[in-house]
């Protein structure tokens, strides 16, 4: 492992505190793999044998069932996936797979484990974590619960706005038929959404979505800081508020 990718896995939170000794530990038995797009990296139903960091690249998390199948989350390096089973030890209940070029450094689950019995800091960074977890979880729940799907979408892309630098011009990370499951619509959904966004200020250029009404777009949205993970301030030269 490079000493870059190495200061960039001790820069997480889950592992910033934690003592030299023991993210040694973490790491001696570590590998760090890279996966082409489209690989599934572990299976929902499985027991956890790595607590997975994504390094590069990018990775979809999703579940099926009876013929069905959705994306529950997206994840960006560099973060962790799925802590909660590792800890517990438990099966996966959910899948993961790469969207992109991808390079994952694999922990061993019992080394996990093992560290957060002996190092106090790392297991508060892991409570830390878990509750982050959770809260993710409620505002999504809220997000498909209490807004319509082109509500979703709308605030879905002022969020990627805020993430992209802010410039109003988003570019899609993902094919149009993914995104419309992490958003919980079918692509026809996401399809007929994104013409009615056309009139509250957003243009679609294959893979771009340009705002060029960022007020018309917010008047629809009505992004709320207690559902969403970033809401950008009405001023030019807002702050971002995250959770």
């Amino acid at each position: 492992m490079r000493p870059h990718q190495r200061q960039l896995v001790r820069s997480l939170p889950l592992f910033t505190n934690v003592s030299d000794a023991h993210f040694a530990e973490l790491l001696d038995t570590a590998l760090l793999q890279r996966f082409p797009a489209g690989v599934t990296v572990i299976q929902e139903g499985d027991l956890p044998d790595f607590l997975h960091v994504v390094v590069d690249g990018l990775v979809e998390l999703f579940a099926s069932h009876n013929g069905h199948e959705t994306t529950l989350d997206i994840i960006d390096p560099v973060s962790t996936f799925i802590l909660a089973a590792v800890l517990r030890d438990e099966p996966y209940l959910k899948s993961a797979r790469t969207l992109a070029p991808t390079q994952i450094l694999m922990i061993p689950a019992e080394a996990v484990r093992r560290i957060f019995e002996k190092d106090g800091a790392f297991a508060r960074a892991v409570v830390d974590e878990l509750a982050l977890r959770y809260r993710c979880l409620v505002r999504t729940l809220k997000n498909e619960k209490l807004r319509t799907s082109a509500e979703r979408l709308a605030n879905w892309i002022l969020q990627e706005d805020v993430r992209q630098s802010r410039d109003h011009d988003v570019a899609l990370r993902i094919d149009k038929r993914t995104l419309a499951s992490h958003l919980g619509m079918t692509p026809e959904n996401l399809s007929r959404n994104l013409a009615l966004l056309a009139g509250h200020g957003v243009r679609t250029i294959g893979a771009r979505m340009v705002i060029d009404d960022v007020a018309a777009l917010r008047r629809f949205a009505k992004p709320n800081p207690l559902i969403d993970d970033l809401v950008e301030e009405d001023t030019p030269h807002g702050e971002a508020m995250s959770a």
